[in-house]
């Protein structure tokens, strides 16, 4: 597991679930070259992301949000969303898909599985600036679910 902190107390986490190291540098870099404050963790698959989200493995931050490539080893994109989907501790996460698919079941599914967006990585363009929009909009004023609060509290 990788991790990158810009201030210290940053109110937002980002979680990068992404097996390619050429595509986690360049979220890396794209987030570094914004300013975005936050603190920024790679985990390389479904099963390492879901034991860190589950504190199995660290302490994820309070807030966050999960940046998830559909296509990796031992637990693909989908089968991470449905996991969290089916955990009342998790249910609450926000999920963006980052992928190379423009498959329409794979964004339905996707969607079916609550997932806040679906972004193809040749739309996103070389320096993810559509990215750092959408997250920098999380950062700077959109609420997110305070995960260890929220645990159970689905009704």
């Amino acid at each position: 597991m990788d991790v990158t902190q810009h201030p210290p107390e940053t109110p937002l986490g980002i979680i990068l679930v992404e097996d390619d190291d050429g595509d986690a540098k360049a979220v890396r870099r794209a987030l570094a070259k914004a300013q975005v404050p936050l603190t920024l963790i790679r985990t390389r698959d479904g099963v390492d992301a879901l034991a860190f989200i589950r504190g199995e493995t660290g302490a994820p931050p309070p807030h966050y949000i999960l940046l998830v490539d559909l296509n990796m080893p031992r637990m693909n994109g989908l089968e991470l969303l449905a996991e969290i989907r089916n955990d009342p501790h998790l249910a609450r996460a926000i999920v963006f898909v980052m992928t190379t698919s423009r498959d329409e079941h794979d964004k339905n599914a996707a969607f079916s599985h609550q997932a806040a967006g679906y972004l193809v990585k040749a739309n996103v363009g070389t320096d993810f600036h559509n990215l750092v929009g959408i997250i920098e909009h999380y950062v700077r004023g959109i609420e997110v679910p305070d995960m260890e609060r929220s645990a159970g509290t689905l009704s």
